[in-house]
């Protein structure tokens, strides 16, 4: 069964895939971190969802988190061409397609973790 792209199945299905990826689990090792995504232009308006990244697991859900420890913002095309890995933060980031507010550094330290998510993406039947 398909979900739609950033939808509360979305979430919810990614979220369990990384709980139950090992390579996640070992990428994300003990670092502690908040990151709100915000994606501009959707279909459904602006949204964003947010990740909390814990002792080599993660909580997330659609919303705005409190005291995020970075933001990252990027329009819908950017976003779903990242999660189709079409395109890699870094080079979105370089051609001003993605923009960071916050710790860099932070996000530097959970690059492995970070790319587990179209990883995860890969294997979810997902509706854009």
């Amino acid at each position: 069964m398909s979900v739609r792209f950033l939808s509360d199945e979305w979430v919810e299905e990614l979220k369990q895939r990384l709980n139950a990826s090992e390579s996640f689990r070992t990428a994300a090792g003990g670092a502690r971190a908040t990151i709100q995504q915000v994606i501009t232009g959707t279909p459904e308006g602006d949204r964003s969802y947010w990740l909390r990244i814990e002792d080599g697991r993660v909580d997330m859900g659609l919303g705005q988190a409190e005291h995020p420890d970075a933001v990252i913002t990027q329009d819908y095309e950017t976003a779903a061409q990242m999660a189709r890995s079409e395109i890699n933060p870094v080079s979105a980031f370089m051609t001003g397609r993605l923009k960071i507010n916050g710790s860099m550094m932070l996000l530097m330290q959970l690059q492995g973790a970070l790319a587990e998510l179209p990883k995860a993406i890969a294997e979810m039947d997902v509706d854009y």
